[in-house]
């Protein structure tokens, strides 16, 4: 087969396509025919050396979400066969023509969507429902802050969590994108080249806060969060772009009583991943079915063209996913 290969450390033009062999595929395991592969930062980080795999996954082909048509199937995998059409949450190796997928943790292809879009959903979808709704605890009618709105993760957070009934808030960084995050459902987009995002929380919720916030920025947006936090709110962390370190006044934490955490998805163990997969398919897939909830695709590139691809997702222009196409 063909894979996308990082053949050093280094900037988006150390991708390169070479030939390397099927992958084996275990027992629980299907192999999937990859129509098209999400592009997303943790690539971008592994690329640069920053973020290296798991044990088990492959250390020199980026790619954690694919779509396409399985191949085979392993001898104890019983939902799936030959021919089915899924999108699928992978540890690497999804930048290739074939790759190999944990059953509990592939889901139908939408009869409504291609293969790319499919291919635009596993990542982000799954990153937001364990972060969002299951550690972060988005329930009844709470409100959620999103910072990155126009990003993958913030336009799949914006409509799974305005289409199960919640207000949404987010940043982002022109009016243009603003404008878009507003059309997909929040309640009000901050510009937060232009606005002090606390002081726009505080005035939106007339002093209460917010319940949750998913941020993705760390760093010195840490004490803007904690202000913006209702009592008993919720911070939950998934990557830290603007630095790890960050000053917390831990007298706001207790008076509020506040609760801050934070995950890493791809270590996870199988049945985690699969359990949220499986939430996911009774929950939001039918949303995504009727059109409640759509893939947003900024840019789709040839697989020859993947350190495009990288260049456009360092440039934060996106609006959405940014995928490659074997097809």
């Amino acid at each position: 087969m063909k894979a996308i290969i990082i053949t050093q450390p280094g900037g988006p033009e150390v991708l390169q396509i070479e030939e390397r062999p099927t992958p084996f595929y275990q027992s629980n395991e299907v192999l999937v025919k990859v129509h098209a592969a999400g592009v997303n930062r943790p690539d971008v980080y592994q690329r640069k050396g920053n973020y290296p795999p798991p044990q088990g996954a492959p250390q020199d082909i980026p790619g954690l979400e694919i779509a396409g048509i399985i191949a085979e199937v392993g001898s104890e995998v019983t939902r799936w066969k030959v021919g089915d059409k899924v999108c699928a949450l992978v540890m690497g190796g999804g930048y290739a023509e074939f790759c190999n997928a944990p059953e509990g943790q592939c889901l139908p292809v939408p009869d409504n969507l291609t293969f790319i879009e499919a291919a635009s959903l596993p990542e982000t979808f799954f990153t937001v429902w364990s972060n969002v709704f299951d550690r972060g605890l988005l329930k009844n009618n709470e409100t959620l802050l999103v910072h990155g709105g126009s990003s993958g993760i913030g336009v799949a957070a914006i409509q799974m969590a305005h289409a199960l009934g919640h207000k949404v808030y987010v940043t982002a960084g022109s009016d243009d994108k603003c404008r878009f995050c507003e059309e997909l459902g929040a309640a009000k987009a901050i510009d937060y080249k232009k606005e002090n995002f606390a002081e726009i929380i505080k005035e939106l919720t007339e002093g209460k806060g917010v319940d949750v916030i998913l941020d993705m920025i760390g760093g010195n947006y840490t004490a803007g969060n904690l202000q913006s936090l209702a009592e008993e709110g919720r911070l939950v962390l998934i990557n830290t772009m603007n630095g790890k370190d960050a000053q917390v006044d831990l007298s706001v934490v207790m008076r509020k009583r506040l609760t801050i955490t934070g995950s890493m998805l791809r270590s996870r163990e199988i049945a985690f991943k699969a359990a949220i997969a499986r939430n996911l398919e009774k929950i939001i897939w039918p949303l995504i079915v009727s059109g409640k909830i759509r893939p947003v695709i900024n840019k789709v590139f040839p697989a020859d063209e993947a350190a495009k691809a990288h260049k456009l997702m360092e440039s934060s222009e996106h609006v959405g996913k940014i995928v490659i196409s074997w097809q």
